[in-house]
């Protein structure tokens, strides 16, 4: 043993023992250490990635490494904690020719699973070509006989997409992950080639090498889960093996699962193909259950897992039904054919398995003209009461884009009027909101932070923002303006703006300042997934209280009117009442002949985990995740504050504790002028505010916002103007105006103390 394999951790050790008969890789000598030490960075990431991350002793042996001053050390160091890993060491020489010999990785697969394993390659032409392996126990066979098709038992595939370029870099040393898949268990032998190009192939079968493998014996095991009243459900299950990696493999997964993530969803009943040994699985079934921890021993022989999943809150029993109103089947990079990407059943399991009760299923750019054929103008047929999951429509790549995206949600007719697909919509998001209306759908701008950035913490503030994003821009025209709805009357353009995954500073304060114009925008959760969070459907969510049966029209109409909370799912503003009329009733409004008092209650809850997450805790609110309760914690205690916010400013606040208990809350304070009143708790959870008028005057508190929203609209101007159609350009000079017109009367009315 070398003087540098006495400090390898003893995993490493262990991983080269598996395979003695091996010869340790020759080392590389010659590579420029900056370059090799950042291609090893990113090939950690693809790792990641792939669902087989290094374990961490190796991680830390190559932190070590890029702490290291010595060039010659890191150079060994990087190889010896690498080269254990390898199936197959790959040399180029000096005129291209490849050479292949066996690494020291134990060449050990799973039955009907894929592995990740990794390919040291010494490139001493400086190629970038793609690096490439076959086999003819991976060739397709026509015509096969039984005898040939016993013969091709394997898949490979070379990983080569990000985070790792397709090509290789040409340094003199890196190294590539591998994949591979067994369909048979048992005793079985390939021959692995590799080259870089027609005609690299070295002389003499160099570029070739056969490797027997050991192909463990995988059985199904079954999940039988049940929810916190013991009927069958759907639940989230990540399963991994002792050394992190998770099955089933991520990166060959087929819808309804999906490789960027790393749980599977399964219905109680069903089961997933592991291998013999020791599996450590994280049970989840969204933000309103307990995350469940299992460490199990599978024997390779079939058998069955029992899962009894319990709640902390359960809003629905107050008549608050969950929904996430902007997801996507396709579209995204994520999706493994974008333009094509998934059907209902694939989403509608996700939405099940987050406990995710209505789930807004958008149609947009690249995807639009596949996934147009599934709307239907009602829930898809795929639904299970109390699981709803509907077709609408997103504005984005295409039409009126570029002025702000726009989720279209109870559409009648899913395409503008002039042809059957995304290509000839207006350019006007007014003109896209004028359409949709009509036929009574209930509209808001998507992700409404983009574009609004501002460099303060501060709420609200007064900073203008650059409005050259896909956000609630060209919102600071149009929530100004009324348009023609189904029966004829005028309603309000706008009916809420979109909140959870953009930074909430953002999304907030142009909030703030129009509803402080007097403007009765409302606001409800989404994700944008998998575009913006792919992690998971519901990390948005809004809370919309129905008094009946859930109805996805009405849970729409809920959204409109204001009858629901937004949240992160991990805290809840349940019954918001002010005077006794509650959030979403009577218009939510009250009226009082003069000054006077209001009384405030709520029930809360929140649920923290016990040990702090100072990763997301004190991380900038510009950073991912956007929303989140540990956000809201309070120093190292597992308190969290609720707020009422009156006109965009906090006025009262009391603290609870956010261990999954519900709390009854109480707030007064007098009301002087008209205004609008919410709770929150920042960064996780705010309600729709009630509006209290008094002297039947309009809601006029701050002469600075309303100059904030003018100003707003000059800036946006400025950005969106280029955006628009030539034919539209009249109508969007009148937008504009319009808009000007409003909020010069408004500051006009305003009150002159802020």
């Amino acid at each position: 043993m070398t003087k540098g394999l006495i400090a390898l951790p003893l995993f490493v050790l262990s991983l080269m023992a598996m395979q003695a008969t091996a010869e340790p890789l020759p080392q590389v000598t010659d590579v420029e250490v900056q370059p090799l030490l950042v291609h090893t960075h990113r090939l950690i990431e693809a790792l990641n990635h792939l669902g087989a991350p290094l374990p961490e002793e190796v991680q830390r042996a190559l932190v070590r490494a890029s702490e290291t001053l010595d060039d010659a050390k890191v150079r060994q160091l990087v190889q010896e904690t690498l080269d254990p890993l390898c199936l197959v060491m790959v040399n180029i020489n000096p005129e291209s020719r490849v050479k292949v010999s066996a690494g020291p990785a134990a060449p050990v697969l799973d039955q009907q699973g894929w592995r990740v394993f990794l390919v040291k390659v010494h490139n001493r032409a400086g190629v970038t070509a793609p690096l490439q392996c076959q086999s003819e126990q991976a060739q397709p066979v026509a015509n096969a006989t039984p005898a040939k098709l016993r013969d091709r038992w394997l898949e490979i595939q070379m990983f080569d997409k990000r985070p790792l370029a397709k090509g290789l870099s040409g340094i003199q040393l890196e190294y590539r992950p591998i994949l591979l898949y067994s369909r048979d268990a048992g005793r079985r032998s390939a021959v692995l080639a590799v080259d870089v190009g027609q005609g690299t192939q070295d002389a003499g079968f160099r570029n070739d090498v056969v490797i027997d493998f050991e192909c463990r014996r995988s059985a199904p095991v079954v999940f039988v889960i049940r929810d916190e009243k013991g009927k069958p459900t759907t639940a989230g299950l990540e399963i991994r093996d002792q050394r992190g990696r998770v099955y089933p493999s991520q990166n060959k997964r087929l819808a309804p699962d999906f490789f960027f993530h790393p749980q599977v969803y399964r219905n109680s009943g069903e089961h997933v193909r592991l291998p013999a040994g020791e599996y450590s699985i994280k049970i989840s079934r969204g933000p309103e259950y307990y995350g469940l921890h299992r460490t199990i021993e599978v024997t390779g022989k079939g058998q069955t897992v029992e899962v009894d999943l319990e709640r902390w809150v359960d809003p629905s029993e107050f008549g608050w039904w969950s929904g996430d109103h902007h997801i996507h089947a396709a579209g995204c990079s994520h999706y493994t054919n974008p333009t094509e990407g998934v059907h209902a059943a694939d989403m509608f399991r996700h939405c099940m398995g987050e406990d995710l009760k209505v789930g807004a299923n958008l149609t947009w750019g690249p995807g639009f003209d596949y996934q147009k054929q599934f709307f239907t103008g009602k829930v898809d047929k795929v639904s299970v009461y109390p699981y709803l999951l509907r077709y609408d429509v997103e504005v984005s790549g295409f039409g009126s884009h570029q002025s702000g995206h726009l989720c279209l949600l109870r559409l009648k007719d899913q395409i503008h009027p002039g042809g059957d697909s995304k290509h000839h919509w207006p350019t006007l998001c007014l003109n896209t909101l004028r359409w949709a209306k009509k036929q009574g759908a209930v509209c808001g701008p998507a992700h409404s932070g983009w574009g609004l950035e501002v460099n303060t913490d501060e709420l609200p503030n007064y900073k203008l923002p650059p409005f050259d994003g896909i956000g609630a821009n060209e919102y600071i025209v149009d929530v100004t303006h009324k348009v023609e709805g189904p029966d004829g009357k005028q309603v309000p353009a706008v009916d809420f703006l979109s909140m959870c995954d953009t930074p909430y500073v953002w999304e907030l304060n142009i909030w703030y300042h129009t509803l402080n114009c007097g403007f009765r925008t409302r606001v409800s959760g989404e994700t944008d997934f998998p575009c913006i969070y792919g992690e998971r459907v519901g990390l948005g969510r809004a809370y919309v209280r129905l008094p009946g049966r859930l109805n996805y029209d009405q849970w729409c109409e809920g959204i409109s009117q204001g009858a629901c909370y937004v949240s992160d799912g991990r805290s809840h503003l349940i019954d918001f009442v002010v005077n006794e009329v509650a959030l979403g009733t009577q218009r939510s409004e009250l009226k009082f002949a003069g000054a006077g008092p209001i009384r405030v209650t709520a029930k809360v809850s929140a649920l923290l985990s016990e040990q702090r997450d100072k990763t997301i805790q004190n991380a900038s609110y510009k950073k991912k995740p956007y929303w989140h309760i540990e956000r809201s914690r309070i120093g190292e205690s597992r308190d969290v504050k609720v707020e009422l916010i009156v006109n965009g400013y906090p006025v009262d606040e009391q603290r609870i504790v956010a261990d999954g208990t519900l709390h009854d809350v109480a707030f007064e304070t007098n009301i002087e002028r008209s205004s609008w009143a919410a709770l929150r708790i920042l960064g996780s959870s705010h309600t729709n505010p009630i509006f209290v008028l008094v002297g039947d005057r309009p809601i006029r508190p701050s002469r600075r916002s309303a100059q904030w929203c003018l100003d707003g609209v000059e800036q946006c101007w400025t950005q969106k103007e280029r955006f628009i159609a030539k034919p539209e350009l009249p109508a969007a000079r009148e937008a504009y105006d319009h808009a000007r017109r409003i909020y010069g009367k408004i500051i006009e009315e305003s009150n002159l103390d802020e």
